[in-house]
């Protein structure tokens, strides 16, 4: 599965990291985000995907163009 080098990920926080553990919440961090409803616009590559992944309870994720 080839991705182009220009597909973008909007990573959207829809929950609060407040009670979430502290890996959770730095990652939050790491993709920019850390209050609810403010997005960030994220190039699709494996680590980006690995982050959502470790917080899929907490953002929305849509593909971009």
């Amino acid at each position: 599965m080839s991705r182009s080098s220009e597909a973008r990920l909007r990573v959207t926080q829809v929950r609060s990291g407040i009670g979430a553990k502290p890996k959770a919440r730095g990652t939050l961090r790491a993709l920019g985000l850390g209050k609810i409803g403010r997005s960030n616009t994220l190039p699709d590559r494996g680590e980006i995907r690995g982050m959502i992944a470790r917080v899929p309870h907490l953002v929305e994720v849509e593909e971009v163009e």
